[in-house]
């Protein structure tokens, strides 16, 4: 995956093209993990971010259409870090109906969870290819900390 950096002054933007094969999302897994750690963020908040990043390529590979890119801003003033797949689905993403049963259908309710609902999906143009327009799906975490009073999801839940 080739890195690429935005020359905007309130935040650093970098951004990967995924290609949908077996490997990718071990790959994103892994730049994800060593950008952030980078960013000395903790090693709890690290492993969400990973956990959700890795939630979202897999749904967009899954239910989206290509081109996919991955893209993390880091806002400079050490307040959020916002995680960002790219792909080229219209398709808004919409949680599966609750069913303990079912293989597939967690992916949202995790990244909503772990982000304490700082996450979403709008409109966006990709970075790696300026003049295609796909859906971002996102979240966002704190650079120092847990964000509000949430409970970890490993703390029983």
């Amino acid at each position: 995956m080739t890195r690429l950096r935005s020359t905007r002054r309130s935040r650093k933007q970098f951004a990967w093209p995924l290609h949908e094969d077996a490997r990718t999302v071990g790959q994103a897994r892994a730049v994800v993990r060593m950008e952030l750690s980078q960013l000395s963020l903790s090693s709890d908040l690290v492993d969400d971010a990973v956990l959700m990043a890795s939630e979202l390529i897999t749904n967009a590979f899954m239910y989206g259409d290509g081109p996919y890119e991955l893209v993390l801003h880091v806002d400079d003033k050490d307040i959020m870090v916002v995680v960002v797949v790219v792909d080229g689905s219209p398709v808004l993403p919409a949680p599966a109906p609750h069913d303990l049963a079912a293989e597939h259908g967690r992916g949202l309710r995790i990244v909503a969870r772990l982000s304490d609902g700082f996450y979403g999906c709008h409109p966006q143009r990709y970075v790696t290819q300026p003049g295609l327009v796909g859906k971002a799906t996102w979240f966002a975490i704190p650079r120092s900390g847990a964000a509000g009073n949430v409970v970890p999801i490993r703390a029983g839940v």
